[in-house]
């Protein structure tokens, strides 16, 4: 795999297919390689340059243990960095969950890199907290329970994310959560940016709704997963493939 370099880590991604360059970045406890594994690359070779990422701190990427490297504008550097390093002057960006949050900050703070943005699953207004204190609710737990260990343990029921978890490092993997967890307040900066972006939401991930509302407050395309939690928003891309590529298609870059 070919390797970028950002604030002193590695980052590994790999290139597919031909056209305009499209950046595929995944979730947590996930790889680039996970968009081949639910259907997602495949079909995109065809029309786009895809640049599947292995985040910072999983797969076959350095996994820094502070915090302070996985604050959004570093996740940004490290996705302009992978462009820097295949020549590319701007990419569409398509990230759910994790990715999501991370294809937010590009239009944010690297709009003259990202043509189009695509974003699964991210309330970018309460950001992971909302999920969090659904789960806990859920649960029974009490509010300041501390939410690492369960969405690990989650994950780590899915045989291709166990693989990713118990490859990584556990401080790096612990880094990335105290991070990302604490990233929230996007929609009023979302609001003025000019990148063109499409969000979407399964209909029982308690994701929805937020995300719904912020896309109507943007003037942001918005289309939902019927009867999808968090995974089935994610997993289904014979339904959603056919909703975004009209979006990519839309603008040429």
């Amino acid at each position: 795999m070919p390797t970028a370099h950002s604030n002193g880590s590695k980052i590994f991604y790999e290139v597919s297919g031909d056209g305009p360059v499209l950046v595929l970045h995944p979730g947590m406890f996930q790889t680039g390689e996970s968009w081949s594994a639910v259907g997602y690359a495949p079909r995109l070779r065809s029309a786009y340059t895809v640049v599947a990422i292995d985040p910072l701190g999983l797969g076959a990427s350095d996994g820094p243990t502070d915090p302070a490297a996985y604050a959004l504008e570093r996740r940004v550097e490290y996705v302009t960095a992978v462009l820097d390093d295949i020549g590319a002057d701007r990419a569409g960006v398509w990230g759910y969950s994790m990715g999501a949050l991370t294809a937010f900050g590009m239009a944010l703070h690297a709009p003259e890199r990202c043509a189009r943005v695509i974003a699964g699953s991210w309330d970018p207004v309460d950001g992971f907290a909302s999920a969090r204190d659904h789960a806990l609710q859920q649960l029974g737990l009490p509010a300041e329970t501390d939410a690492f260990d369960i969405l690990r343990q989650g994950a780590h029921a899915d045989p291709s994310q166990a693989d990713v978890i118990d490859a990584a490092d556990p401080a790096a993997l612990r880094a990335n959560y105290d991070a990302f967890s604490r990233d929230r307040a996007l929609d009023a900066v979302l609001a003025s940016s000019d990148v063109p972006m499409l969000m979407y939401c399964g209909t029982v991930d308690p994701w929805h709704e937020p995300m719904r509302k912020v896309a109507e407050r943007t003037d942001s395309a918005f289309f939902s997963v019927p009867d999808a939690d968090h995974h089935g928003g994610w997993v289904r891309s014979d339904e959603i493939l056919p909703r975004v590529l009209p979006f990519l298609a839309a603008g040429r870059w």
